[in-house]
């Protein structure tokens, strides 16, 4: 059993404090809260490690809208649109104040793809055949 399954199941199967079970665990006691909400939210699967999520910019605006309409904190925003971290509706918040909705856009990622370029030949003492000069058009 995972430790977040483990320490939500203290809590509400064993009856112990989220402030003793954090304690015990080293975990801080709004993160087990956190826990706690996803969940009796969406099950035993709202606890397993999640992949790095790329999120579309409609949803972006949609979470940003209803934080903004609804008057709801970023742990009521995580857990209607389940969202695992808070830092992530901060991150999209920030950005949008500061760029607006084109910083919203997600961004490629990782090693650029190298350029598209001829390789130089190799220079040879040799001069060219007629049949090589008009393959390489000179």
């Amino acid at each position: 059993m995972n430790l977040k399954l483990r320490c939500v199941k203290q809590v509400l199967n064993h009856h112990q404090t989220v402030e003793a079970v954090s304690e015990l665990n080293g975990c801080h006691h709004t993160t087990l809260h956190d826990w706690i909400r996803f969940y009796e939210k969406y099950g035993k699967k709202a606890l397993l490690p999640r992949k790095n999520k790329v999120y579309s910019l409609p949803f972006k605006i949609k979470v940003l809208e209803a934080i903004e309409e609804d008057s709801l904190s970023f742990s009521q925003a995580c857990l209607k649109f389940n969202i695992p971290t808070k830092s992530v509706i901060m991150n999209w918040q920030k950005t949008y104040k500061k760029s607006g909705i084109k910083g919203l856009n997600n961004k490629s990622r990782g090693k650029p793809k190298s350029m598209q370029f001829k390789r130089a030949k190799k220079k040879s003492s040799k001069p060219l055949t007629r049949e090589e000069e008009l393959l390489i058009g000179k």
